[in-house]
């Protein structure tokens, strides 16, 4: 049997023209209203970086390196011990020669702010990275047997060091997050700066990379260990 091609119909065609027309408007109105929305979607993004704990009195104050050219961090964190929310400064810092290096640097900041030198822990490391620098802190902070610190950071890092410092600091002890204006950091208008811009695409990455590490941690301290469980943040 021939059967004859029959060509589509005009309503078929005048159909699908149509949704195309209607999806491409969608389309359009999507654009249109997230670039009317950019700037407080952009704000917005900028904002979640920055978190501020409910403060209370601590054990120690415990300022991450590296502070930035105007001293920021060291700022806060004298601004806190005058509030009489710890009695002492641990100032973390990288060495950058073998009697030298950032901690230095920093008691020198805190003292400059009004920190009593015989109440400034200079801490030295070598870490590359702030998930190593926690690791560090948790050995002093095991040693001083202290039950409670307040990290000090940078505003575009505390969201960062908090997810790192609370699950590699143990339950006993509490961790609390202090944020320390930037000048190279402004939550508002971050896409605006090419320094805040790079600290936020660099703060996103490296929040990556560390939750990857955490997991690989925990599953290699869980293989070591038996009956240990992962922390129920840190489980797939």
């Amino acid at each position: 049997m021939i059967r004859r091609f029959r060509p589509p119909s005009g309503n078929s065609q005048h159909g699908g023209i149509l949704s195309s027309l209607i999806s491409l408007l969608f389309l359009i109105v999507f654009c249109f209203v997230l670039y009317a929305a950019r700037r407080p979607l952009l704000r917005l993004a900028g904002e979640s970086w920055v978190v501020e704990d409910p403060l209370q009195q601590s054990d120690a104050l415990l300022l991450l390196g590296d502070d930035n050219f105007f001293a920021d961090r060291a700022t806060r964190a004298s601004e806190l011990y005058r509030q009489k929310l710890a009695p002492v400064v641990v100032a973390s810092g990288r060495r950058l020669r073998p009697s030298a290096g950032i901690a230095e640097l920093m008691e020198h900041d805190l003292i400059e702010r009004g920190v009593p030198k015989d109440r400034i822990i200079r801490f030295p490391h070598d870490s590359d990275n702030t998930r190593e620098e926690a690791l560090a802190l948790r050995a002093l902070v095991m040693e001083k047997n202290w039950h409670s610190v307040i990290v000090v950071t940078s505003n575009y890092h505390t969201r960062r060091a908090r997810y790192i410092f609370q699950r590699v600091f143990p339950s006993s002890v509490t961790v609390r997050v202090a944020s320390a204006r930037d000048g190279d950091f402004d939550p508002e208008h971050w896409w605006e700066n090419r320094k805040s811009l790079k600290e936020f695409t660099r703060e996103l990455a490296a929040l990556v990379v560390a939750t990857w590490e955490l997991r690989r941690d925990s599953a290699h301290t869980a293989q070591l260990l038996p009956g240990y469980q992962l922390p129920t943040a840190v489980q797939a």
